[in-house]
């Protein structure tokens, strides 16, 4: 079959030659590509009528994929870093299709020139002590998913694991023996160790011994015994939040994700002083200087450092207040 005039056929061939053969991309990679091609053809199946397996090549245009990109914004409600991320996915596949099929090359061009978004980087969130003990107690433990969900949400915190390392976890990759410890693998396949603090230890033991209810190797099943999604985690983040915010009334003002949970983690270990290159292998960051955004919120951290300074007029340190109710106003702005 010639991939260059068939469309469907050019596209199985980007996943199977050159993401998974030539790239070797990881199972990450594939799934977040495979889900911006899924909304994609959702969206040309809305506006041209045609299944995706009818498309031309001609058919996914500029206007049309610039036409998508709003849609995620607008309608969806995606923030314009999640927007590039999709747009990265769709480049991809046109720079791999300006070799299999250089007759397209100015309308791939066209593609390839649409912008990213620019965005500000906002301040990582992160929640305190006191609103991590009220949503690990909100899970019922009297059931089954409730017993599943405290161990989740312990694992959660306390390894600050992201969401696809959660989901794919297995009952393999729990060691509760000395060095108790859970395995993962993260992005770029790379696989790292998490140490588990003794409740933690305790809790997988328990979840460890529930007695099975079908055969299956995942740690955290749904009640299909398949694979939580990542949508399902959101679901039971969000449940149990609701559910703690009735004894921990902070949590109404916070929008808590699964990323936020790691970012909690995060801010624990800074707050105790560890380094910052131990943060980045514990939660497998590419880089040192991606953990700098953790001390670029820790408000704490900085207002210690405040505290340690002395001004050049003897002056005692502290923050700056406003005596004058309209000078008030403006530092307030």
């Amino acid at each position: 079959m010639n991939t260059t005039s068939n469309f469907p056929a050019l596209m199985q061939a980007f996943f199977t030659q050159r993401l998974m053969q030539q790239r070797q991309a990881s199972p990450h990679t594939i799934a977040s590509y495979r889900d911006t091609f899924r909304l994609l053809f959702r969206f040309s199946e809305k506006h041209l009528h045609k299944s995706p397996s009818q498309l031309e090549f001609e058919e996914i245009d500029a206007p049309l994929i610039a036409a998508f990109l709003n849609d995620l914004e607008k309608d969806r409600s995606v923030s314009p870093r999640s927007r590039n991320l999709r747009l990265t996915a769709i480049r991809s596949f046109f720079r791999y299709a300006a070799y299999e099929a250089p007759e397209h090359a100015a309308q791939i061009q066209r593609v390839l020139a649409i912008p990213g978004k620019r965005y500000e980087r906002v301040q990582v969130h992160f929640l305190s002590a006191t609103e991590v003990d009220a949503l690990l107690s909100a899970p019922d433990c009297k059931t089954w998913s409730g017993r599943r969900d405290h161990a989740l949400l312990m694992v959660a915190v306390q390894t600050g694991m992201r969401l696809s390392e959660l989901t794919s976890l297995k009952r393999k990759d729990v060691m509760l023996g000395t060095g108790a410890h859970v395995r993962c693998s993260g992005k770029g396949r790379k696989e790292r160790c998490t140490p588990l603090t003794k409740q933690t230890r305790v809790i997988l033991k328990d979840w460890l011994n529930e007695p099975p209810k079908a055969n299956t190797e995942i740690l955290f099943p749904n009640a299909r015994r398949g694979p939580l999604s990542g949508d399902g985690v959101r679901y039971i983040l969000a449940k149990h939040v609701a559910t703690a915010s009735k004894k921990c009334p902070s949590l109404l003002r916070k929008k808590v994700t699964p990323h936020v949970l790691r970012h909690t983690m995060a801010m624990e270990l800074l707050q105790a002083g560890v380094d910052r290159a131990v943060i980045a292998l514990w939660l497998g960051h590419e880089s040192v200087e991606t953990t700098q955004i953790y001390l670029d919120a820790n408000l704490a951290l900085k207002e210690e450092v405040l505290a340690k300074t002395r001004s050049t007029n003897g002056a005692k340190p502290g923050h700056y207040k406003p005596k004058d109710k309209l000078m008030a106003f403006l530092q307030a702005l």
